[in-house]
């Protein structure tokens, strides 16, 4: 099994395996010509996008500066907004449904450390994150590794999201918790 192969199946993985480092490199140069367009360049825009993402609805905006490591594990649907500063680890699969929204400087995470540290110091693990329909996220909130928010739903300015969010409700905190039903 390729460490890319381990990476995909959420087993712990050599992230300074070539193969990898060369991807994220690509990635990376794509973020950076995303990054350092004249805003009004939407069309030269969204194509950086369709290049590095998996899959695209047809209606998307992405404000810059957006980063990502792979960009071949996103997916997003129609009507996405995501502002300022979005940041996706994406060594696993993440996806986001139609209508969402996310505020700035918010990140999803779906890379992880182990806690022994001699472990840690040789590999890493990578967990899917999946976002619903008709989500608002709001700015400032992290979604960590092996998350799902269900549609409809509603995280909080400066929530921590460590753990799965059904549908139909407003979450907040660190760590983000139920508040509400919607």
């Amino acid at each position: 099994m390729t460490e890319k192969e381990k990476m995909l199946a959420g087993e712990l993985y050599d992230s300074s395996d070539k193969q990898l480092v060369d991807e994220l490199i690509k990635a990376k140069k794509l973020c950076n010509q995303y990054n350092n367009l004249d805003v009004k360049d939407i069309e030269k825009r969204n194509e950086i996008i369709k290049e590095l993402f998996l899959k695209t609805g047809n209606e998307f905006m992405i404000m810059p500066n957006f980063y990502c490591d792979y960009g071949f594990n996103i997916e997003i649907g129609e009507n996405f907004y995501a502002n300022h500063n979005l940041v996706i680890l994406d060594a696993n699969k993440v996806t986001f449904g139609n209508n969402v929204q996310i505020g700035p400087n918010s990140g999803f995470y779906t890379s992880g450390h182990p806690i022994d540290k001699e472990t840690r110091r040789k590999a890493e693990f990578a967990k899917p994150i999946k976002i619903g329909n008709d989500v608002w996220i709001g700015g400032n909130v992290c979604v960590m590794p092996g998350v799902t928010i269900g549609d409809n739903a509603v995280i909080g300015a400066g929530s921590v999201v460590t753990k799965d969010i059904p549908s139909n409700v407003v979450a907040v905190g660190n760590p983000c918790k139920v508040i509400k039903e919607i």
